[in-house]
């Protein structure tokens, strides 16, 4: 999976862009199917010390999962937004698989007694 990583008015170190890099190549390990993604890096004029927001956009097939976060730092805010990408992914896989093998007739069937 190919990630493109854009820091917004600043110059982002090589540490953190690979530490993106491989938070992401994580994510493969829950879905194989991601064709790529962009990073965003992005630094707020705000009074808060948590001005630091990465964002992610993913995309799979037939959809495209979206994940911003902000916190003191990119790190940090990496960290929670690839943790919602991951719940994101499996509520997707989810939703797919209950289509695929059309569970929900199955789950509101009363139960027999043998």
């Amino acid at each position: 999976m190919t990630i493109n990583v854009q820091s917004i008015r600043f110059d982002a170190d090589k540490k953190l862009i690979d530490f993106i890099k491989k938070k992401v190549d994580k994510l493969d390990l829950f879905f194989d199917q991601i064709l790529d993604g962009e990073c965003y890096l992005r630094i707020e004029n705000t009074e808060d010390e948590a001005n630091k927001v990465t964002e992610f956009k993913l995309n799979i097939p037939g959809t495209q999962l979206f994940a911003k976060c902000q916190a003191k730092s990119f790190e940090e805010a990496t960290d929670l937004a690839v943790e919602s990408l991951r719940k994101q992914i499996e509520k997707h896989k989810t939703k797919t698989r209950t289509k695929a093998s059309n569970h929900k007739e199955i789950l509101n069937a009363p139960e027999e007694t043998f």
